[in-house]
C-alpha cells in the first residue's frame, strides 16, 4: 500500500521511519518532508494547507492511506478533504480536531463531562479579561484560545507578566487570530505527562508515557518552546498513575466526543499535570502525534504502525494487539541559535553519519539541502538526538553523546532533559 504522509518535521520524520519497516508499506510519500525525510520517503513540494493539490496528488499516484501529522491542516480539515475524495486518512475530522484548535472549546467539553483540569474563564474582551485577572493571583495561565505553534501559554509568576501576556495576545497581536479569544486559568503545580493514545471513536490504546521540556533553558528556565526534549518510559511516576490518567481523562475525553457528534479517529494526545498527591488533571489534548514524544514514542513500538492505522481508520482498532519495547528513549533537541525568537538559516551541518553510526537516531526537524548539496538549518528546532538503553540513564547517555557528534554554528540544547527520570519513584 502506497502512502501520503503530511507534515515536513521531526515528527513526520519518525512516522516515515517506523511506516517503512511495515511489510504491507509500499511507496512512501511526505508533502513537503525534509532533509531528513528524504532518507526514508519521496518528498513532494506541497504545502500542508494546500488541500487540492493534496488530494490531487494521493489520487494520480493511488494512494492508500493518509497520515496527517501537523495540528494546523487539522483544525483546518484537511482529514474531512481527504473524506471527501474518497482516500482513506488517519487523522481526526476537523469538528474533532477542534479539541486542540481551541482550548476554550476543549475547557467547556471537560467542564461538561467533569473530567479534571484546571478553573478556567474565557474572554474575547481585552478590557473584560483585564479586570478578571487584576482579582486573580499569581502564578496564573494565559493561553491563546488558537494554534500558535506551542507558543501560545504563559506561565506567568507574577501579575505583571500575566498582563504582559494578555496584551501581547489580545492587543499586540502576537499570536494573530490564535490570540483573539484568551483563556486564563488556576495555575496547577505538579509534574508534566504526556499520554498519547490511538484512537478509533470510544477505543483508545494508549502509549507509552512520555515527558517533554517545554523551556527553552536548564531548569525550566525561558520562554516555552515546541518541545526542547522527551523521554519515555516514566521509571519515576507511579504506573497506577498512569493507568487512572488513562482512566479517568482520556477515556472519558473520547467518549464524551463521541457524546458531542464528533467522534475522533488519530491521535488523542493528552497533557496531564501530576499534582503532589498523585491526582492528575488535564493541561491540554492535542489532536496528533506530539513533537517531540513522537520521537521517543515510536522506536519503541513493536507492531507494524500502519496496522495500527488502518485498524482506526477501518474501526477495528480493539480487534488488535500492540506491543511495545522495553528499552527507554531519551530525545535532545539540537535548536537554532536564537530559538524560540528570531533565528537564523542555512547554517552547515556536519557530524549526522558519525552520530548514527555510534547508534543514535537521528530525527531532522528543520533540515534543507542548499545549492552546494549540504546539509544546513532550516527551522528552530533543527534535530531531534534519540538514545535508546536498556533504562534512562543509559539512554541519556547515548543521546547526549550522539549531540555531541553533530555541530552546526550557534546549535543549544538542553542539558538537564530526562534527568527528573533518575529521581526516585514518586
Amino acid at each position: 500500500m502506497d502512502i501520503l504522509v503530511v507534515g515536513g518535521g521531526g515528527r513526520e520524520h519518525a512516522i516515515c521511519r517506523s511506516l517503512s519497516q511495515s511489510q504491507r508499506a509500499g511507496k512512501i510519500y511526505c508533502a513537503p518532508g525534509n532533509a531528513g525525510i528524504a532518507q526514508v520517503a519521496e518528498c513532494v513540494d506541497i504545502g500542508v494547507f494546500d488541500f487540492e493539490a493534496l488530494t490531487a496528488f494521493a489520487l494520480e499516484k493511488g494512494v492508500g492511506l493518509a497520515v496527517i501529522g501537523p495540528d494546523d491542516p487539522l483544525a483546518a480539515g484537511i482529514a474531512d478533504a481527504f473524506e471527501a475524495k474518497h482516500i482513506p486518512v488517519f487523522g481526526p475530522r476537523q469538528n474533532a480536531a477542534e479539541i486542540e484548535g481551541s482550548k476554550a472549546f476543549m475547557k467547556d467539553l471537560l467542564k461538561k463531562y467533569n473530567i479534571p483540569t484546571a478553573a478556567y474563564e474565557t474572554f474575547d474582551d481585552y478590557e473584560t479579561a483585564l479586570s478578571y485577572l487584576r482579582s486573580q493571583k499569581a502564578p496564573i495561565v494565559v493561553k491563546t484560545d488558537g494554534l500558535a505553534a506551542g507558543k501560545g501559554v504563559t506561565v506567568a509568576q507574577t501579575l505583571e507578566e500575566a498582563e504582559k501576556a494578555l496584551h501581547d495576545a489580545m492587543v499586540g497581536g502576537s499570536f494573530g487570530a490564535a490570540g483573539s479569544k484568551v483563556v486564563i486559568e488556576e495555575f496547577m503545580a505538579g509534574e508534566e505527562m504526556s499520554i498519547l493514545a490511538f484512537v478509533d471513536g470510544e477505543t483508545v490504546r494508549a502509549m507509552p508515557a512520555a515527558q517533554d521540556h517545554k523551556p527553552v533553558f536548564d531548569g525550566d528556565k525561558g520562554p516555552n518552546t515546541g518541545g526542547m526534549g522527551t523521554y519515555s518510559p516514566l521509571p519515576h511516576i507511579d504506573p497506577a498513575i498512569i493507568e487512572r490518567s488513562i482512566e479517568e481523562i482520556i477515556k472519558p475525553t473520547a467518549k464524551a466526543l463521541v457524546s458531542e457528534g464528533r467522534p475522533f479517529t488519530g491521535v488523542l494526545f493528552a497533557g496531564l499535570m501530576i499534582e503532589a498527591d498523585g491526582t492528575p488533571r488535564t493541561v491540554e489534548f492535542n489532536a496528533r502525534f506530539g513533537d517531540p514524544e513522537t520521537q521517543v514514542v515510536l522506536p519503541r513500538l513493536q507492531s507494524d504502525l500502519l496496522d495500527i492505522f488502518l485498524a482506526a481508520v477501518n474501526g477495528t482498532l480493539a480487534d488488535i494487539e500492540i506491543q511495545w519495547s522495553d528499552e527507554a528513549a531519551v530525545c535532545v533537541v539540537l535548536a537554532s541559535e536564537g530559538y524560540p525568537a528570531a533565528y537564523p538559516k542555512g547554517r552547515v551541518i556536519t557530524g549526522i553519519e558519525a552520530a548514527e553510526a555510534g547508534g543514535g537516531l537521528v530525527f531532522h526537524a528543520g533540515t534543507a539541502r542548499n545549492t552546494e548539496g549540504e546539509l544546513v538549518t532550516a527551522g528552530g528546532r533543527v534535530l531531534g538526538v534519540v538514545g535508546r538503553g536498556a533504562g534512562i540513564a543509559e539512554a541519556r547517555d547515548a543521546a547526549y553523546a550522539a549531540t555531541e557528534r553533530i555541530a552546526f554554528d550557534g546549535a543549544h540544547k538542553r542539558s538537564d532533559i530526562a534527568a527528573k527520570a533518575l529521581e526516585p519513584r514518586r
